[in-house]
This record gives structure tokens, sequence and C-alpha cells, in this order.
């Protein structure tokens, strides 16, 4: 799954992906850039391989 990395100014791949909940109940995810190592989110639930 890929997040766009505000650091590298393009879409990266998700290191790490964790699946989480938003306060409003839906599905995100977060984890880290594959390039850089900066934090990255996603809305949206993990999406297995």
């Amino acid at each position: 799954m890929d997040a766009y990395c505000l650091k590298c100014k393009t879409k990266r791949e998700i290191r790490q992906p964790v699946q989480v909940a938003l306060d409003n109940g839906k599905p995100s995810t977060r984890g880290t850039c594959s390039v850089c190592g900066t934090k990255v989110f996603r809305l949206g639930a993990v999406k297995a391989p």
C-alpha cells in the first residue's frame, strides 16, 4: 500500500503498516516512508498482499 510522503513529495510504499481506527470509527493505516523514514498516514484499511 502506498501513501503520500510530505518530505519526499511523492507516493511511497508504507513500511511497517499498522491498521488504526479514527475517532469516528473509520479504518486508516499508519506507518513510515520506505525511503526517508518519515511518518505517513492513509485513510483506509491495510490490504493483504
